[in-house]
């Protein structure tokens, strides 16, 4: 009995060993890549396991943002979590990277293999990292409604030869006149008409000046002005410093000479400070009553209701001056911010999935975000634009509707050159702006320009040519 007993228990033992060997395998020949996917004999390296429950695994999807306001921070915060609890087969994880980490840490994910499925991107950056692999295209993977539901002059900002590579989030135009409408009565100026010519801000800007108070604040420093006038020299000459196909500069002609005429009289005549008060983006000085009329950008909206809140009600704004006055030519450039999915992407559906949910979804998502800047921040979607005229805060909401209506419409894209293109030019400004003739200025310019280019073999180069 005894020798019988035993061996009945080494079988039950052996049985026992061989039927939880069988159910591991099992489990783990489970795993899939997807509804009716083949069984992975290793997870892939950004899948994660859902003990939630028995909902299965999840895939998961790595996002960095780039860290912008603590507002923002929140709000990709607040809509991913609303994402992934809708969500049972896939998981967002948002990474927030500081902005001066953003390159080195980004270029160190791509060398190693790691880079996140989805990255916040802004506009001109997009057509290089499509030309060099580092984006994928949507087209197969979003709604085509969704593209249809973006502005005219907005679809360029993220397509290259007719595919687009992100979709935007945001845009920020780069100059609106921001003037103070009680310093305008005190003067004898009608509130209610700000001046639409730069002939005409320059004498009411004279008007405006007096002492503690400058008539005019605008760039005046070359890494300022390199960004800032994009939109001044569109409406000058019709377009950017260089040809489109990156050849050769193209400065030395009337429309320059306007621009730079323009910035050398606004500093020569004494309207403007001889040292900034601040930098370009930055509307502390009018907000300290230092400044009558300032040209900033739209975030500057933001800024004075959160800083500045008890001066709002004397603010007026109004579309930078254009230089003969059409306000539908551009004075401004659109800046901004989009989304978009990785070249090397393993999941690359699901990432498209969520940034249609989050940026070409319910307009409501996006309303939250604009709401969050104090409407300071403006919508490249039409679909948004109409909610909004049904929204309490949004409809009311003056500052708002002009900037959309009037300025907005009428912006350029940010050029997708190199940054030295830019500063050649600005530097160029800035030193017509301190005394040296516009025609010398603008030599310079062309030479810095073209040495450049031959430099860096620059010609036939553009990514959306």
């Amino acid at each position: 009995m005894q020798k019988t007993t035993i061996s009945f228990k080494s079988w039950r033992v052996l049985f026992s060993v061989i039927l939880v060997l069988v159910l591991f395998i099992t489990g783990c020949g489970g795993r899939s890549g997807g509804p009716g996917g083949g069984a992975l004999s290793n997870p892939p390296e950004n899948e994660s396991v859902n003990n939630g429950g028995g909902a299965g695994d999840k895939v998961v999807i790595d996002f960095w943002a780039q860290k912008f306001e603590d507002t923002t921070d929140a709000w990709f915060k607040k809509w991913v979590g609303e994402f992934n609890k809708s969500q049972s087969e896939v998981e967002v994880k948002l990474t927030i990277v500081p902005a001066d980490a953003w390159d080195q840490k980004m270029k160190a994910a791509q060398a190693a293999g790691k880079a996140p499925d989805i990255r916040t991107i802004n506009y001109g950056n997009v057509a290089n990292g499509a030309k060099t692999g580092q984006l994928m295209a949507l087209n197969d993977l979003m709604d085509s409604a969704a593209f249809d539901d973006l502005y005219d002059n907005m679809k360029d900002f993220v397509a290259v030869n007719g595919q687009y590579y992100a979709y935007p989030k945001l845009v920020e135009p780069s100059a609106v006149m921001f003037y103070r409408k009680d310093m305008f009565e005190a003067a004898g100026l009608d509130p209610n008409q700000p001046p639409t010519t730069w002939t005409e801000l320059l004498e009411t800007a004279q008007k405006l000046t007096k002492k503690g108070v400058f008539g005019l604040s605008i760039a005046q420093t070359a890494p300022d002005l390199g960004w800032s006038s994009w939109g001044l020299q569109y409406n000058a000459a019709g377009h950017l410093a260089v040809t489109e196909d990156w050849s050769k500069a193209d400065v030395n002609n009337e429309g320059y000479k306007a621009l730079l005429d323009f910035y050398q009289k606004a500093y020569q005549s004494g309207v403007m400070p001889k040292q900034a008060l601040a930098g370009y983006a930055d509307i502390k000085p009018f907000g300290e009553g230092k400044i009558a009329i300032q040209i900033c950008g739209s975030w500057a909206i933001g800024q004075l209701r959160n800083t500045y809140k008890d001066m709002v009600g004397k603010v007026g704004i109004a579309p930078m001056a254009s230089m003969d006055g059409d306000l539908t030519k551009p004075t401004a450039t659109l800046g901004g911010w989009s989304l978009a999915v990785d070249g090397k992407s393993k999941h690359p559906q699901e990432s498209a999935d969520f940034i249609s949910y989050l940026l070409a979804g319910d307009p409501n998502i996006m309303i939250d975000f604009f709401k969050t800047s104090q409407f300071s921040k403006f919508s490249p979607r039409k679909s948004v634009d109409e909610a909004m005229k049904s929204d309490p805060d949004a409809s009311k909401d003056a500052w708002r509707s002009l900037v959309s209506e009037q300025i907005i419409p009428y912006s350029q894209a940010e050029p997708i050159y190199p940054w030295d293109i830019s500063f050649a030019l600005a530097t160029s400004i800035e030193s017509a702006m301190k005394g040296t003739s516009v025609d010398k200025a603008l030599e310079k310019a062309e030479k810095d320009i073209n040495d450049f280019i031959t430099k860096n073999k620059l010609a036939g180069t553009n990514p959306k040519n």
